[in-house]
């Protein structure tokens, strides 16, 4: 079983909209996907309801998802990472404790090569439009990632 992890700051609202969204493209006997944030500002807490909201809209559920911390013990179970933006990913790097753990990072934008940002923009304090934004960003990539996947 391939193990995928998706990592922002807080695990409220991009990192559950791409697990969400890339869970929603897998098979589930052959993927397991989770998130974490690099932050432990939301331990426990369900994804931002505007997360929730975007995903519904788009036939999704991931209100039942709980926020945690990225921890270093995520390198020896997840075979993929994927940062959110530049900051998570240096964050991520940073824990890492050899080449193979850097190995597994990845900036999830980096699947859609006619994207020219790295980042996934933080819609945290921006509102419902921007959530929509950040859910189709997610969705391109893990389209992309999950059709590379399945080869």
């Amino acid at each position: 079983m391939t193990k995928i992890l998706m990592v922002c700051l807080g695990n409220i609202c991009r990192s559950p909209l791409a697990h969400g969204i890339l869970e929603s493209l897998l098979p589930d006997t052959e993927y397991y996907v989770d998130s974490a944030g690099t932050a432990n500002y939301h331990i426990g807490e369900s994804p931002d309801h505007r997360s929730i909201e975007v995903a519904k809209l788009n036939n999704i559920d991931i209100s039942g998802q709980s926020a945690r911390q990225f921890k270093i013990s995520d390198f020896d179970t997840f075979d993929i990472i994927y940062a959110m933006d530049t900051s998570n990913y240096d964050d991520i790097t940073k824990l890492a404790r050899n080449s193979s753990d850097k190995s597994k990072i990845k900036l999830i934008l980096d699947a859609n090569e006619g994207h020219s940002n790295q980042n996934v923009p933080d819609p945290y304090y921006g509102d419902f439009s921007n959530f929509e934004t950040v859910f189709n960003l997610l969705n391109t990539s893990c389209q992309i990632i999950a059709g590379q996947l399945k080869q």
